[in-house]
């Protein structure tokens, strides 16, 4: 069995520490010369909510050799064509790639590679990373969970895949694996791009009275899009987010559901949304593939979705420069 993270950055550091400290072999895959050489000489270590050091072996994409039974792909959505054309010579002939990406990756994924050689992952955790061969882990140990699905009818690599994912947290393989996949969505289109303008936690965002009332619009607009699409969202670590924050009156259930939030994200308290770091780097994030997924499927069945697409707007105006990652973009979110 050789399997292989590709993309191991904050997540995929966390995640190959706890399957090499389980002892499977896996191989650490990343682009950063210095991140491979420090997980090489001083083990993948995790801080955080968790606190230990595995030792692991990394490579760079151009150290990688041989035929991978099963990748595990946790590079951002927006490089999939070139990764996955990369990638499509490392596969064994039965080999699979297991996307781990947010939004609705696996399109691309069965489109590079064919259906059969395609899995699924949605992630309920987030990380950090905070140096390189080190990873803070920000979501508490009890909410360590994956939803894993063979989404066009593959599946052959189904058993190894819940396997290692394991090794971390709870593995369900989902028969409404599209449903989980909306799921994670829709918590991902309401706090993730509040907390790339800002730089705030999700704890934090859960916690403010204006802000968490975006983040439930921009929920609730991506259930009646999932609706529209046919799609009922699955629950997400046993809990059905649907029925606490579906919400179309202003009314007690409304109300229920924004004082219901911050426990909700309690677990997940710490987290700040991968697309800040981009932001405030000065790179393009991956809104394009959550808020924007919202806006061009909601256009497509006629469902307005008026609160994802000013929220793009001022995620697109920000990877252009012209709106500075700042935590007084609150304002200017809460007044749009």
């Amino acid at each position: 069995m050789r399997a292989a993270i590709y993309g191991a950055g904050a997540m995929g550091t966390v995640l190959g520490a706890y399957i090499s400290r389980a002892g499977l072999p896996v191989q650490l895959v990343s682009r950063n010369k210095n991140h491979v050489a420090a997980l090489n000489k001083y083990g993948a270590r995790v801080v955080g909510c968790a606190n230990f050091t595995a030792p692991v072996q990394a490579v760079t994409p151009e150290e990688m050799s041989g035929k991978y039974d099963l990748i595990f792909l946790m590079t951002k959505q927006c490089d999939n064509p070139s990764v996955l054309a990369f990638l499509k010579d490392f596969l064994a002939e039965d080999g699979a790639v297991c996307t781990l990406q947010n939004g609705l990756p696996e399109i691309s994924v069965c489109e590079a590679l064919g259906a059969e050689r395609c899995l699924g992952c949605a992630v309920s955790w987030g990380a950090t990373a905070t140096g390189d061969g080190v990873s803070s882990l920000n979501s508490s140990a009890d909410s360590l969970s994956f939803a894993l699905g063979a989404p066009e009818g593959g599946g052959a690599r189904l058993a190894d895949a819940e396997k290692y994912l394991s090794a971390m947290g709870k593995v369900k393989t989902e028969k409404n694996f599209l449903g989980a996949r909306w799921a994670k969505l829709a918590v991902n289109c309401a706090f993730s791009p509040i907390s790339a303008l800002t730089g705030l936690t999700f704890g934090e965002i859960s916690r403010d009275k204006n802000l968490k009332a975006v983040a439930l619009d921009l929920m609730n607009e991506a259930f009646a899009v999932a609706r529209a699409c046919g799609v009922k969202p699955a629950k997400i670590q046993g809990h059905d987010i649907r029925a606490v924050y579906g919400c179309k009156s202003r009314g007690l259930k409304r109300a229920l559901a924004l004082a219901l939030m911050p426990l909700s994200m309690k677990k997940h308290d710490k987290l700040v949304s991968g697309m800040y770091y981009d932001l405030a780097a000065g790179r393009k994030c991956e809104a394009d593939f959550l808020n924007g997924l919202i806006v061009s499927r909601g256009g497509l069945k006629g469902v307005p979705v008026p609160v994802n697409g000013r929220i793009l707007d001022m995620i697109h105006a920000a990877e252009r420069g012209e709106l500075p990652v700042s935590r007084k973009n609150i304002q200017k979110i809460c007044k749009k």
